[in-house]
């Protein structure tokens, strides 16, 4: 049962605002510090040209010597007003004063708005652009400008676990969408009335969150059954779905409910416990959840006492990880021009020097090391001692894919075409249409090959025929896709023995199942794109993605299978 205090049955009659009256922490009270608060205007370059204001409050118990907490607004000129309801910045004195809050800053920021150019034009404004739209705009925003400038005068605490985002309304979802975003940045979520309905793409939030390993979040909801109901959806019921969402994936989370509408009136009552419940145990980090509700494929398939590990740094670009018959993983270093191979103890040493450019990386029957010199428009083989034998030339491979009779598939994006090369060596385009296709993988059978279209949100499934032909295909795993764009960015794959597919992307490594659902989402290991994800290690049960000029590796509960060795995978849950 969702947890919530239910402050009023669905059926009762309408409350009046006295119902929700405002208490003690509300009022200024006697012998309690007073904090200061400045107003500022910020114009940005993020969301450029806009021109905005907002309040810096610091408590009375600041020490410029000691690092402060930080907690934001959204609509910043309603929470700062003292003489509106919810009087942010005396909440704030009397609970620091009481220790139920830690020393706080509070920034206060309203949306920007884009002035228009002479007294007979509009200005734009900016706020559910800013609020409701799902990508990282905001939270960078805020890490890149606002936090930045405000810590030119106090001494912000860099943790996330004591910085803290609030917001009512379209603020609300902006407030979990930051944190969402940017868990390194801010771990605490404070949501009244939030927007989870299709104003700019919000609704799709319930499902990424039953989808996506957990994050080190809490969360902090409100709403009332009088809420909107109106043509992006019903905020009553979106809140509800965001809750049994939270529940589903183990979040730490509170849901309050009342009989309000879409106003202020409830959640600013209730501010001062919201602020003691999110706050509590300030001095502990917030941790991520380990466990889901049934078929939670994030935790089902991610080993809970294991995350991402940091394996080799100091690249430029990494791509095309391949795993050979003991486990190794070797990796491409395309700026660098080096293949570099990572032993199962982890060290990390140089297999190739001047690769040619090399991308795609795999390893076929025979043990030798298949790579997409694209650099020299060429595809070569190495052998186990570094020999090199080319296989195909005058082609613009990316990634490549061969079967367990050493037969490739290769993409060919700058033409939209498939490749395939027979075992004699003789080549031709089996498919061509695809906007930009890139990564390339079998199924565990190797009956079916599955193509990423970067440029698209879905992967592209062959049925392959003995010739090597490719027939009925479809778009047939669709991938969830960032905010800022519809193109997934998918790149590298493989595939588990259960016959799942695993995606690097935009927004993370994507687990599809069998039928071509996306059923789990993980974190990315940093903030920079993936290239490419494989399985290696002992037991192909660890994986290894490629991201930005590193190599990450983390332990799974399920394995991997090596390209020379099909398997039929099981039938699957439809």
């Amino acid at each position: 049962m969702i947890r919530t205090i239910l402050l009023a049955a669905l059926a009762c009659a309408p409350l009046l605002a006295d119902d929700y009256p405002l208490g003690p922490d509300h009022q200024r009270q006697a012998g309690v510090p007073r904090g200061a608060v400045s107003k500022h205007t910020w114009v940005s370059k993020i969301f450029p040209g806009t021109v905005r204001d907002y309040w810096v409050y610091v408590p009375a118990q600041y020490k410029a010597q000691q690092l402060a907490a930080v907690m934001i607004f959204q609509d910043g000129g309603g929470f700062v007003n003292e003489q509106g309801r919810w009087r942010a910045p005396v909440v704030f004195d009397n609970l620091i004063h009481k220790g139920e809050l830690p020393v706080t800053v509070g920034i206060f920021i309203n949306p920007g708005v884009l002035p228009a150019g002479s007294a007979a034009q509009q200005n734009r404004y900016n706020r559910s652009y800013e609020y409701d739209g799902l990508g990282d705009r905001y939270a960078r925003f805020l890490t890149e400008e606002i936090l930045p400038e405000v810590g030119k005068q106090v001494n912000l605490s860099p943790d996330p676990n004591l910085r803290a985002i609030a917001g009512s309304s379209s603020g609300g979802i902006c407030a979990f969408t930051a944190a969402w975003n940017r868990p390194d940045s801010f771990r605490r979520v404070l949501s009244f009335v939030g927007s989870y309905t299709n104003l700019r793409g919000g609704n799709i939030y319930p499902s990424l969150i039953r989808k996506t390993e957990p994050k080190p979040l809490r969360v902090f909801l409100q709403d009332g059954n009088r809420d909107l109901n109106i043509y992006s959806g019903s905020w009553w019921l979106a809140n509800q779905d965001m809750a049994a969402a939270l529940e589903y994936s183990g979040y730490d989370f509170r849901f309050v409910t009342g009989t309000e509408g879409h106003n202020n009136i409830h959640g600013s009552s209730i501010l001062p416990d919201a602020l003691r419940w999110l706050w509590r145990d300030a001095g502990k980090p917030i941790v991520k959840s380990r466990g889901g509700g049934e078929r939670h494929f994030a935790t089902m398939i991610l080993d809970p006492e294991s995350d991402w590990e940091m394996v080799s740094s100091g690249h430029k670009f990494t791509e095309g990880p391949a795993v050979d018959r003991e486990g190794n993983v070797f990796f491409t270093d395309i700026p660098n021009n080096r293949i570099h191979k990572i032993g199962l103890d982890g060290k990390v040493t140089a297999f190739k020097e001047d690769s040619g450019g090399a991308n795609g990386l795999m390893f076929g029957p025979g043990g030798r090391l298949y790579a997409c010199q694209n650099g020299r428009k060429r595809i070569v083989a190495y052998s186990p001692g570094g020999g090199e034998t080319v296989i195909a030339e005058g082609v613009g491979s990316n990634d490549l894919v061969v079967n367990s009779r050493g037969e490739i598939y290769f993409t060919e994006p700058a033409a939209k075409r498939i490749w395939f090369i027979d075992a004699k060596g003789n080549r031709r385009a089996v498919h061509e249409g695809l906007e930009f296709p890139n990564g390339v993988v079998l199924s565990p059978d190797q009956s079916l090959l599955l193509a990423a279209d970067s440029r698209a949100k879905w992967v592209w499934s062959f049925q392959v025929q003995p010739d090597g032909s490719l027939a009925n295909g479809q778009p047939f795993y669709r991938l969830e896709t960032p905010d800022e764009s519809s193109a997934s960015g998918a790149d590298g794959m493989t595939v588990d023995s259960e016959g799942h597919l695993y995606v690097a992307t935009r927004l993370g490594l994507q687990i599809c199942d069998q039928p071509g659902r996306v059923v789990a989402i993980v974190n990315k290991p940093h903030n920079g794109p993936l290239s490419n994800v494989v399985f290696g290690g002992p037991g192909l049960q660890t994986l290894y993605v490629t991201a930005g000029d590193k190599v990450f590796r983390r332990k799974v509960r399920r394995t991997g299978v090596f390209p020379w060795q099909p398997g039929k995978p099981p039938v699957p849950r439809l």
